[in-house]
Parts: C-alpha cells; sequence; structure tokens
C-alpha cells in the first residue's frame, strides 16, 4: 500500500493502480479549461471528424507518428532515421524526410534515431499513478486557486474506465476533478467519466443534427439526450455549456439562440461559454499526413463574437 497525502495534507491509503490509458499530451498550468489553474490530460480517440479540429492527433485511438519535415536537417546531413525504420517507411523528398504512412506500423524505432526532432510519437500509454503523480507536483497551485486536473481529448469516454479510475484516485488525493466531453458516447461511458467529476465541460455545438452531422460526422441526438440524462443522474455535479463559434457553421444570433433556449431545460447547466474557432493546429495536419478540412476559414471577427455573446448571455 501506498501513502499519499493530498491538497488538505490528510494522508490516504491506496493500492497501486494499473489502467492504463492512451495520453498525448499532459498540458500543465492552464486557466481556460475548468475553475482555478489545471492540468489537463489530453487523450486519444474521438468519435468526431470535426472539420475545424484543432487536435488532429486526438482522433485516431492508436499512437501515431509526427513527421515535421521543416526540423530535418536533411538525409544526407544526417539519415538517421532510415536505417532504423524496420518497414522501410522513411524516404526522401526535396532531400527531406518523407514518412510513407502505407508502410509505417508506428513501432517509434525512427524516434530514437532522429536527433533533430523532426518525428514525435502521439500517443504514450501512462498508468493513473503516473498521471497523479504529475498532477500532485502542482498540487499547491490548485490548492491555492481552487483548481485540479481536466481529463480531455480526444473524447474522454472513449477510454472510460481510465477516466474513472484517473477521476477517483484524483479526488482521493484531494485534487479537483472536470472532465471535457462531446458527450457523444453510450449512456454507461458517459456515466462512468464523470461519476467523480466535480465539473462537466459539455460541448453543444449545435441544434441542427443534419448540420451537425454534416460538419462533424455525427448527428447530436446522442449528444443531446446524455446531456438531460447526465442532469438527472448527477443534480450535484454543475456543468458548464461550451460552443465552438464556428464560421459557416453556428456562427449566427439564431443558431446560439436555439442553444440557449435548450440549455434553459438542463437544471444543472451553470453557465454558457462560447469559443471562437481558431487555425492554431493547422501545421498539425500536414504532419500527419493530412489535409487541413477547414483551409481558407477565417476566425469570426470580434464584432460577431461581441454580438453572439449578447445572445448567449441571455442564458443567464
Amino acid at each position: 500500500m501506498e501513502l499519499r497525502h493530498g491538497v488538505s495534507g490528510r494522508a490516504t491509503q491506496q493500492a497501486p493502480v494499473r489502467t492504463e490509458g492512451l495520453v498525448f499530451n499532459i498540458q500543465r498550468f492552464s486557466v481556460h479549461d475548468g475553475p482555478g489553474i489545471r492540468d489537463l490530460v489530453f487523450l486519444k480517440g474521438c468519435p468526431l471528424r470535426c472539420r475545424w479540429c484543432s487536435n488532429p492527433e486526438s482522433q485516431d485511438p492508436r499512437p501515431e507518428i509526427a513527421c515535421n519535415a521543416d526540423r530535418c536537417i536533411g538525409m544526407d546531413a544526417c539519415g538517421r532515421c532510415r536505417p532504423a525504420c524496420p518497414e522501410e517507411a522513411i524516404g526522401t523528398e526535396g532531400g527531406r524526410i518523407r514518412l510513407d504512412r502505407g508502410r509505417c506500423t508506428r513501432c517509434g524505432q525512427c524516434l530514437e534515431a532522429c536527433p533533430a526532432g523532426a518525428l514525435r510519437l502521439f500517443g504514450q500509454p501512462m498508468s493513473v499513478e503516473e498521471v497523479v503523480r504529475i498532477a500532485e507536483e502542482d498540487s499547491v497551485f490548485y490548492a491555492r486557486s481552487s483548481g485540479g486536473i481536466t481529463v480531455s481529448g480526444g473524447e474522454p469516454c472513449q477510454q472510460s474506465h481510465f477516466v474513472e479510475a484517473l477521476l477517483r484516485t484524483c479526488r482521493d488525493c484531494g485534487i479537483g476533478t472536470s472532465v471535457e466531453t462531446t458527450g457523444h458516447a453510450e449512456w454507461e461511458e458517459v456515466e462512468r467519466v464523470c461519476r467523480y467529476a466535480d465539473t462537466v465541460l459539455y460541448d453543444v455545438k449545435s441544434l441542427d443534427s443534419s448540420k451537425h452531422r454534416a460538419f462533424t460526422g455525427v448527428p447530436n441526438t446522442l449528444i443531446l439526450q446524455n446531456l438531460g440524462l447526465l442532469a438527472h443522474a448527477f443534480p450535484a455535479t454543475p456543468i458548464v455549456a461550451r460552443t465552438p463559434v464556428v464560421p459557416g457553421f453556428n456562427d449566427t444570433v439564431a443558431d446560439i439562440a436555439a442553444i440557449v433556449e435548450f440549455l434553459r431545460t438542463v437544471p444543472t447547466v451553470r453557465s454558457y461559454e462560447l469559443l471562437a474557432y481558431h487555425r492554431f493546429g493547422e501545421g498539425k495536419y500536414a504532419q500527419l499526413g493530412r489535409r487541413y478540412p477547414f483551409g481558407g476559414v477565417t476566425p469570426p471577427p470580434e464584432e460577431r463574437m461581441r454580438e453572439l455573446r449578447t445572445a448567449a448571455a441571455r442564458f443567464g
């Protein structure tokens, strides 16, 4: 048995937890995804394919190798990655590295050979204890700001057993817990990931189901249904509803007003936030061998965001 001290200083006994999750990033000292200062744990796997997704590395539930040709020293000057690949998946294009993803088995041997960091692995298996150990390093900041840990993705419901074990352990250690979810999962998975959450950040992108399917790949039926079930199952857990404002998809006052009217029927939704579309993740698509599907679309102007925030404020 291991003796831990939470934020409160109270010691708790815990058996070793061996549940593993596939984590592609832990962003420390965030202030935008839940109350206070938080560590964001990003998990692999998402059932949605939002055209504007800023974390394309989150979608595939398997580990992925990103290839940044701009960081490549050059195959003539280096070329160490080529003999390291057992599948002969590494070639050249313009003197720089090119990854044949049809051959690549994602074994990761090329990463160890690259001295320039041109190759990067998205998706590392981590145990509950490993993640909690990182979170506990920042516990003094949580205590002072009412912060904690937020599990995001991807979609946490894709790794629901890991999330449940992680948040239960964090709660036992006195670390605040939040979950960010799309809500598109079987109810049993949603219930499991939210069981030990102090706050739930819930995406409501559009009330138009056909438009929702066109822009995200899935209808909104399950998402809206699960939001109602969540409020009923956990009446003491506050929900923060959030909408990414995406040009051509949901950037009109009518779009936001419709969402506001729906949210008024969900008693545990405490606040409503609008998040402006951005293009920060565009460069990652090329590194993953994909085309950015939202090329040419610009972020909504601040004047439009002010107008929409006025409409959203009617929720309160």
